[in-house]
């Protein structure tokens, strides 16, 4: 061995004892496999290029939900420059890594015979989850699909990069008639909800078929005054309507109400939980609460006494959901062949994914949701639901690889008719389409060699390439310029323009342009440095933000994660 191999084996064995110092004693371990997408990563980087013959409008208004072709690594290390911190819920139906050939790692069929196939699983995992993690917002929530055969690890890998949030697992029967296994037979999957802590992420459950509960507390000793003192008060009722108009204060516990119902001196009637034998009893909620359902109280009447029932129509979410419409057989497989002629394998039903967004965005009507593993489009067709049921703006992001042509067969084809309207193609009957916009994009891969030391014509050609990238971080998608100087956008009342050039001889004509429109503008202009014209061309109408140095900073972070 040479003096040089020598050496590098020395050093190669330092880093790894290092590694495993760091190694963690608790939790989550498995042996790492490189990922070839991801080594790459170190010296190219991804771009976005708008395929526009495929754009759909079929809304007035200017918003666009996107649709990236391309591996969902490099999209999505894209659209931690496009979209960090600004997306509402991520939901994704990853593959299942069931040994049944139905994922490729590094452009390989993973199989059950792979001893590695679960270490490349959560690999390949563990590099989209961390970049999904910058993309959400402070109140952003994920929600995993997952069955069985990953389910505990996927656990244990999400505890480890969300440490700080709550994670919730959810059972769903998404196929009744069940999958054999050697054992038992499969009939549910499951969905990890990771938020945030501290709050009321999830809406609740609302449901018509609801029948009145008594407020009063009723039979046995832990139903009266005595056991919760807060709960004894009056609730003050209009007599011609019934109307339930306030809360009396907390009682002391030497006052003894006469009766269940008495007559105020301005004529309105306090109700107390009183019983029938005059036993006094408590309400179910204290007072300092209950005003929180006012709205579900109703004042009755029952045998000759005004009593108050409670209406409960909004419910939380249980964590087991059975209902029918969860059948991906039904509601996945059959309802996407009535859309488009495709043996997609395994669609998940519209309404598993729609009720998962429905619990996050129920009251985000302006919602961002994305999905990295977009498959045959649910999510996408689920949003363009929820926004025609409640006249919502949520707007959608969509990455999946053209394998098969899944990309442009499946899922654009999905999403382009459910939009524009479409025939059913087992019935006949014409399907009005839901509206929306579409604006279809590809991964470009950009040459650096190496990304910690970007030579200058490497760094001239991002700048030259990333315009529509750039498009999509301001949202204005509409290109209605461009030549060797610079690439002007418009869309949302606003403009976006690139300056490509060193040479600065143009700039100001390009910036006589741009304040002629009269509409505020994102001037990025090409700098080796950082901020070096934000105060020299910065106006009213104008911000000015460097290029390429903040995109180059991102894909260098990313790479630390």
């Amino acid at each position: 061995m040479s003096e040089k191999d020598l050496q590098k084996e020395i050093a190669d064995l330092k880093a790894e004892l290092k590694r495993l110092k760091k190694d963690r004693k608790y939790g989550l371990i498995w042996e790492e496999k490189p990922e070839d997408v991801v080594v790459d990563g170190q010296k190219n980087i991804p771009v976005l290029r708008q395929i526009k013959n495929r754009k759909v409008k079929k809304s007035d208004n200017e918003i666009y939900n996107l649709l990236i072709e391309g591996d969902n690594y490099h999209a999505l290390s894209a659209l931690v420059y496009t979209h960090k911190k600004k997306v509402d819920v991520i939901y994704i139906d990853p593959p299942y890594n069931t040994g049944a050939k139905n994922w490729k790692y590094n452009n390989d069929y993973v199989d059950k015979e792979d001893e590695y196939r679960h270490s490349k699983w959560l690999s390949f995992m563990s590099h989209r989850l961390k970049l999904a993690r910058e993309l959400l917002n402070e109140d952003g929530i994920l929600i995993c699909a997952i069955d069985h055969n990953e389910q505990e690890t996927l656990g244990l890998l999400l505890e480890d990069i969300f440490p700080t949030y709550e994670k919730v697992c959810v059972t769903i029967i998404h196929n009744p008639g069940g999958i054999q296994g050697d054992n038992f037979s499969y009939t549910h999957e499951y969905a990890y909800f990771i938020f945030p802590k501290g709050k009321e992420y999830i809406s609740r459950v609302e449901r018509e078929d609801v029948k009145p509960t008594p407020l009063r507390d009723w039979g046995g000793e832990e139903s009266k005054r005595h056991t919760a003192r807060n709960c004894f008060y009056s609730i003050i009722v209009e007599p011609k309507t019934k109307k339930i108009i306030g809360f009396g204060d907390v009682l002391s516990d030497e006052i003894h109400p006469k009766s269940a119902n008495g007559k105020r001196k301005d004529g309105n009637i306090e109700i107390y939980p009183i019983d029938g034998s005059g036993v006094e009893r408590k309400w179910r909620f204290a007072r300092q609460t209950v005003e929180d359902i006012w709205g579900e109280l109703k004042c009755e009447e029952n045998k000759g006494e005004l009593v108050i029932n409670r209406y409960k129509s909004q419910y939380r979410y249980k964590t087991v959901w059975v209902e029918s419409k969860f059948n991906s057989n039904t509601y996945g497989s059959n309802l996407v062949n009535q859309i488009i002629d495709t043996k997609f394998p395994f669609p998940k039903s519209l309404y598993n994914t729609k009720e998962c967004l429905v619990a996050t965005t129920k009251n985000k009507r302006n919602a961002l949701v994305v999905d990295f593993f977009a498959g045959s489009g649910t999510t996408g067709h689920a949003v363009l639901e929820m926004n025609k049921e409640d006249g919502g703006n949520r707007r959608f992001i969509l990455c999946t690889n053209n394998e098969n042509n899944i990309c442009e067969e499946v899922t654009y084809e999905r999403v382009k008719r459910v939009m524009s309207g479409y025939k059913n193609l087992k019935t006949g009957e014409k399907v009005d389409g839901l509206g929306g916009n579409l604006a279809y994009y590809k991964t470009d891969i950009v040459e650096i060699e190496h990304l910690q030391k970007i030579p200058d014509d490497a760094k001239i050609k991002v700048t030259y390439q990333a315009g529509e990238m750039i498009a999509v971080r301001e949202d204005t998608l509409n290109e209605i310029e461009k030549n060797e100087w610079w690439q002007i956008f418009e869309g949302q009342g606003r403009m976006t323009a690139i300056y490509f050039k060193e040479d600065k001889s143009k700039l100001g004509e390009l910036i006589e342009k741009l304040e002629k429109k009269g509409l505020p503008v994102a001037l990025y202009i090409f700098s080796w440095g950082k901020n070096e014209y934000k105060g020299e061309y910065s106006s009213a109408h104008i911000r000015v933000e460097d290029i390429p140095e903040p995109i180059l900073g991102v894909y260098k972070e990313i790479n630390r994660l």
